[in-house]
């Protein structure tokens, strides 16, 4: 990668090894003031990615970010899988406090919105705009609104 590039993706906020390390930093760290002050670079960076992690959220490895942050918006209760790709404005939202636990490798198309206390299946694909409030079992397809479950992944690549 040429010097240009990288500072064109870093300049779009597609660049983001340096969140990621903020990130684990934040989460390693033993005192709070470190961890305070790694927060609100953590926030900084997240706010010019143009998104949200919440500072409680445990995802399992680095997601696949296609699109970057941009709108993705996820709560503070969450849990995210290994190896999960997320698309641009998907919310992984709380309701009283409870928030989705996502599984490894699925798929979460754009402008999706997980909310509730509900887990989400290893290889479960959420197709673009779904609204999901309850559990899918691993391996489904979960598509439309009001959302349909299709099972063995049949219907969205």
């Amino acid at each position: 990668m040429s010097l240009r590039e990288f500072f064109t993706d870093w300049s779009k906020g597609d660049r983001m090894t340096g969140f990621w390390c903020l990130y684990r930093l934040r989460n390693r760290a033993k005192r709070k003031m470190i961890r305070d002050i790694l927060t609100f670079f953590f926030n900084r960076s997240a706010r010019r990615h143009g998104g949200y992690v919440g500072p409680g959220a445990v995802i399992l490895g680095e997601p696949l970010l296609p699109h970057g942050l941009h709108g993705v918006y996820i709560s503070r209760f969450a849990t995210i899988g290994a190896g999960c790709r997320i698309y641009q404005n998907v919310t992984i939202g709380e309701v009283k406090r409870r928030a989705p636990v996502v599984g490894n490798g699925c798929l979460i198309g754009a402008g999706a919105v997980l909310v509730g206390d509900i887990c989400i299946g290893d290889g479960v694909k959420i197709g673009a705009g779904a609204v999901v409030c309850q559990d899918v079992p691993a391996g489904c397809t979960v598509v439309a609104q009001p959302p349909r479950i299709l099972e063995g992944g049949a219907g969205y690549a």
